[in-house]
């Protein structure tokens, strides 16, 4: 049986999809399989990817915990409105985010989070970290996510023409429960459809110490439909559309704990997303692999606080046209992409809403170029035009290129060096929603310049599998609104994120063993980063160490482990002060144990088994040992927690 080297969704090492098949597993919802993927860039290998066969043993249930067992990605805790990605210490808001190829970008409240994900809706979460190549999209300063969802093939078994998937899950701290129905299933032998809800209810959960922690109970609810098409041979299509919500009772600034100057109040959130993906393929014809994605995505927030209803509004259409075409020993990728952007902000009823409107056109081409048998060489460039119209009538316009570079080979067989280089521009985009009415944009704002190199090893031998990589990015003239008056919009310096990152691996028979360890330091302008003065480019994590042991005790019953270990810091420097992150580990169990084989399964887990009190690094920092900064912090993880999980298909 084929496995997936490295067990990248715990370790976050060398991609295996692109060299392996998925694991395959015996389950009451048959395992999601990792298709065979070709991957452009400067270097394949810095693309990684999370699996939905691994979030459903540990029950994920919201983005922090799509990426727990990945060293070089954080999120920030709390509830899930507050929760923030970092990449290699890059916030989220320096990444270009897609979902089925569809962007996320744009901010309705730089308090809170602007990606909410639905675990059970993915197929697999690709993380490429770094300066993205030219097929990354526009604006991938400081990486790619990527998240792709089921398609009904996914769940139907061979032969069969319809089927549901029933689960329920009992999360015991917070007292909260999951539920989730999926129908799928064929018209006919070219026609299939999926559909799917979710809905997730809990009260505020308990930290390491048994203490409430205020603003986390929350209502998620999710709809999803795809409807696949083959409309030939050589031609299929998909439409998807997903409507997820989330609300409860929030502090005015979810990103930090709720205190009498953040007092709680209504919140919801909601995103709507329309996704079309069209391929052709012609048979025989190595000129032609045609992908075309259009789509249209809104993201709003809502707040009922101390200022009145108010709400934020972010909107963006676009579409991605590429070919591939095989010319000898080159694959050619090569396209055109674009998206129009509009942030909203006013108070309910308002006609004279702020608001403001940017686009961005992209061209771009991709090389894999195969030298000799052991020599890969990758190169493109990308052409991109950016515009705005800000709410004070100012017009912004910058365009360049962005190259990128790289080269593998394959020293022996068991043993991979890799190296490379990317660059990527960003232009001035629409703003955070809720600062459209308080802040501006310094009249001399320039685009973002990004680069990266990155050097590294793959080594396989056997069950036995090492790598490692170092890298540095480099952002000159990023934009930020910094803490303080005036609220401008302006250049604050350069931004530079260098980090190593160790993997390894070990299968014999039914058991697997990784362990792995990522250090990172971001600065700009030579001081350390911290989430409070820096909200929208960065943080400072600690040394990570992710580790994980999982065995196929039967053909019924799997059992694992998986441990995130995180060395603290004893002295971030700030503009207020000096604040200590500390250290901490975390131990998950699971138990899969399939009571009718392909019918029913239940699964236990165990999240932080040892009660541990701890806040994430990707948190706010704790400021409240600071005069006058009483409430800066983020909230603490919950504690111990057990979850039961069943899954019933019929």
């Amino acid at each position: 049986m084929p496995h997936c080297p490295y067990r990248l969704s715990l370790l976050g090492a060398i991609t295996c999809t692109s060299l392996f098949g998925a694991l395959s597993a015996q389950s009451a919802e048959p395992a999601v399989e990792l298709q065979a993927q070709q991957i452009t860039g400067v270097a394949a290998d810095r693309n990684e990817s999370v699996e939905a066969e691994q979030l459903q043993r540990y029950q994920a249930s919201d983005l922090q915990e799509v990426f727990e067992s990945n060293p070089e990605v954080s999120v920030a805790g709390g509830p899930g409105v507050a929760q923030k990605l970092y990449l290699r210490g890059l916030e989220d808001t320096l990444l270009n985010i897609t979902i089925d190829g569809a962007s996320q970008p744009g901010q309705t409240f730089h308090h809170t989070g602007r990606i909410g994900i639905e675990p059970e809706l993915l197929k697999r979460a690709e993380v490429q970290a770094g300066t993205g190549d030219a097929t990354a999209g526009a604006g991938a300063l400081g990486g790619a996510v990527r998240f792709v969802t089921k398609d009904p093939d996914d769940l139907l078994r061979e032969g069969e023409s319809v089927g549901a998937l029933l689960k329920n899950g009992y999360f015991s701290n917070g007292e909260g429960y999951k539920s989730s129905a999926s129908v799928f299933g064929r018209f006919n032998e070219n026609w299939s459809a999926l559909a799917m809800t979710t809905y997730q209810d809990q009260n505020d959960y308990q930290d390491g110490n048994n203490d409430d922690v205020l603003g986390t109970a929350a209502r998620q609810k999710l709809g999803f439909a795809k409807l696949v098409g083959k409309l030939s041979d050589e031609q299929t299509l998909r439409l998807s559309y997903e409507k997820r919500l989330d609300e409860g009772e929030r502090s005015q600034r979810p990103q930090w704990i709720p205190s009498g100057f953040n007092a709680l109040y209504p919140l919801s959130t909601e995103r709507e997303t329309w996704t079309l993906n069209y391929a052709w393929q012609p048979l025989n014809n190595d000129l032609f692999d045609v992908e075309l994605t259009s789509y249209h995505t809104t993201n709003e927030l809502e707040q009922d606080g101390r200022f009145g209803l108010y709400f934020g509004d972010t909107r963006s259409s676009g579409f991605d046209l590429r070919n591939t075409s095989l010319l000898g020993a080159h694959q050619l990728t090569y396209g055109v992409d674009y998206r129009d952007d509009r942030t909203t902000l006013g108070p309910e009823g308002d006609r004279e809403l702020d608001h403001e409107d940017g686009d961005v056109l992209g061209l771009y081409l991709q090389d894999r170029y195969q030298l000799t048998s052991r020599l890969q060489l990758d190169a493109g460039l990308r052409y991109d035009r950016y515009t705005l119209d800000d709410r004070d009538k100012q017009r912004f316009s910058e365009e360049g290129l962005s190259p990128n570079f790289g080269l593998r080979y394959q020293l022996t067989p068991e043993l991979a060096l890799f190296a490379g280089h990317a660059q990527a521009l960003r232009g001035p985009q629409v703003r955070d929603a809720f600062k459209l009415d308080v802040s501006g944009n310094d009249a001399d704002l320039k685009a973002e310049k990004a680069r990266t190199e990155e050097v590294g090893f793959d080594y396989r031998d056997g069950g036995w599998e090492l790598s490692g990589k170092a890298y540095v990015t480099r952002i000159k003239d990023a934009i930020a609104d910094p803490i303080g008056r005036p609220n401008l919009y302006e250049n604050v310096g350069d931004l530079k994120t260098k980090g190593v990152l160790l993997s390894t691996a070990y299968h014999w028979q039914q058991l697997s063993l990784g362990l792995s360890y990522h250090h990172n330091d971001a600065r700009l302008d030579g001081e350390r980063l911290n989430v409070y003065e820096y909200n929208g480019l960065g943080t400072s994590l600690g040394d990570t160490w992710t580790a994980f042991a999982d065995y196929r005790a039967s053909d019924s019953l799997n059992l694992g482990w998986q441990g995130r270990f995180v060395r603290g810091i004893d002295s971030l420097h700030t503009g207020v002060g000096t604040v200590a992150k500390p250290g901490y580990g975390v131990h998950d169990l699971y138990a899969e144990w399939q009571a009718m084989p392909e019918r029913l399964t239940f699964t236990l887990t165990l999240k932080n088994l040892l009660d541990k009190q701890y806040l994430d690094h990707a948190s706010n920092e704790d400021f409240e040992h600071i005069p006058d900064y009483e409430g800066i912090r983020g909230s603490y993880e919950p504690g111990r927690e057990l979850r039961l999980g069943v899954a019933w298909r019929i």
